[in-house]
């Protein structure tokens, strides 16, 4: 269950900090009721931008696959890269 804590709470930075660390999750911050600010540790942050880049780098294979229709074996296309790399 999301953390959700009123703007309020951010007068008490470590405790904010200490839950944004154990919970290894963003906090979600409300001003008047309504959702306003999402504050999270750097850990959870570098965590969530790499899992970004992993589904952009899926997302843009498949794309690629649905048009070309091409796929390679495995083991030939390693071997095709260790022969172009290794001189």
């Amino acid at each position: 269950m999301p953390e959700i804590r009123p703007i309020r709470d951010l007068r008490n930075t470590n405790e904010i900090s200490e839950i944004c660390h154990a919970r290894k999750e963003p906090v979600f911050i409300t001003k008047n009721g309504y959702g306003d600010l999402v504050v999270m540790s750097i850990e959870t942050y570098d965590e969530m931008v790499k899992n970004m880049a992993i589904d952009k780098a899926i997302s843009e294979s498949e794309a690629e696959l649905a048009k070309s229709q091409k796929l390679y074996d495995a083991k030939e296309a390693l071997a095709s890269l260790k022969r172009k790399h290794s001189g």
